[in-house]
Order: structure tokens, then C-alpha cells, then sequence
């Protein structure tokens, strides 16, 4: 049930109307001091001018050329809080249980052999595939737009003689996508063809896109 109106007075509404800016809490004070009203509570002050559209004009923004309190305080830490900081390069409880040093060797989840080559950041830098390495420390980085794939199918075999640059846009034709048979699923003598095949369709897609480029 809701209680019964609060009277103000002609007096008392224009004096918090030329006060709306003021904190509620602060208005509040002045107003009870002002017109000895003990009757009035901040939410009710509250209330009021919220009814009357009465605002502070503060939008909980910084205002454009707001200086930080903080400014010039990079890096800044309490006295005494370095007592609690970890000392650099120590590890405790899980992180010392599942640390593995550099130079690890691990099978991913899609099957490659993958080793550890630092512990810095970010984490996903941590680990390299084994045959990317080992096939780069040969031929040199992976060309733009390429990809290495395994020639026998077996991607845990890391030899670089078994792996080969191909472009990745035909990577999809021989996951199977339109011809329906995988590369990695064909017996050893339909490998090459396959292959030739995905080069020469990607070859032909390529030239073709060129010429209608050149009439277009």
C-alpha cells in the first residue's frame, strides 16, 4: 500500500530546483537544514526529483580533457605490497605440477608432434609442429598462402622429405569435399594423382580468374 503524499512547499520546490546539480545526499542535508523538514528522507528527495526531471547532469563519463587521478603513475604500488609479489620465474602449486621445460616433445589432438620452444607469451606461441620445424630448418619459412602437407598421409611422420608446400586453397579437395575421396584415405599409388589432380583444377581456377579479371 502505498503511503501518503509529502507536501513542499512553492518555497522549497524552487529552492531544490536551483540545487538539482547537488549530490541527493548532499541535497538532502542542506534541505532538512534550510526548512527544518525531519519529515524527508534521501530517497525521498530522491523521488521528488526524479518526478520533476530534475538531474545532477552527470552521465558516470569522463568529460573530454579529463585528467586522471592517477596520471604519471604508471607502475606505481603501494609501500610493503612487494612482500606478497611472486618472485620472477617462480612456479608453485599447479602451474610447478604441469610445467613442462623447453624442448618437450607432445602429439596434438589433430595428431601432429609438436615441441616446446619457449615460455613466453602468448601461451599458443609456446608449442611448434616438429615437421614445420625440421622442414623449415631445409627449405626455409612457408610461403605466403601455403601450407605443408604430409605425402604419406601420416602426420606424425616428421621427416622433411614427407612433406611438401601447397597452396591452402586446395586443401579443400583434398579433404574429399567434392570428389568425396580424402588424400590421406587413398592407398599410396593414388596419392600422386590426387594431388596432380587438386593442383591442376586449382591451376586452371586460378588462369581462368586472371583472364576474366583482365576483361572485366
Amino acid at each position: 500500500m502505498k503511503g501518503k503524499p509529502i507536501p513542499y512547499s512553492e518555497d522549497e520546490l524552487t529552492w531544490l530546483e536551483a540545487r538539482q546539480t547537488l549530490p541527493r545526499r548532499k541535497l538532502h542535508e542542506l534541505f532538512c537544514a534550510k526548512f527544518a523538514r525531519r519529515d524527508i528522507s534521501v530517497d525521498a528527495i530522491k523521488s521528488l526529483c526524479t518526478r520533476k526531471g530534475w538531474t545532477t547532469g552527470r552521465t558516470g563519463r569522463f568529460q573530454s580533457g579529463h585528467e586522471p587521478a592517477n596520471k604519471g603513475q604508471k607502475g606505481l604500488c603501494a609501500p610493503g605490497s612487494e612482500k606478497g609479489w611472486f618472485p620472477k620465474g617462480n612456479r608453485s602449486g599447479a602451474a610447478s605440477k604441469n610445467y613442462k621445460p623447453i624442448g618437450t616433445e607432445r602429439m596434438s589432438l589433430d595428431g601432429y608432434l609438436e615441441r616446446k620452444i619457449h615460455d613466453g607469451m602468448p601461451l599458443q606461441s609456446r608449442w611448434r609442429a616438429v615437421h614445420l620445424i625440421r622442414w623449415e630448418a631445409i627449405n626455409g619459412a612457408v610461403p605466403e598462402g601455403h601450407c605443408l602437407k604430409c605425402i604419406d598421409g601420416n602426420k606424425a611422420n616428421t621427416d622433411p622429405l614427407n612433406w611438401i608446400a601447397i597452396p591452402r586453397a586446395i586443401l579443400p579437395r583434398l579433404n574429399g569435399r567434392w570428389t568425396g575421396l580424402k588424400y590421406d584415405d587413398a592407398e599410396p599409388e593414388i596419392k600422386p594423382y590426387i594431388l596432380a589432380a587438386a593442383r591442376l583444377y586449382q591451376a586452371a581456377k586460378e588462369k581462368k580468374q586472371a583472364a576474366s579479371n583482365e576483361n572485366g
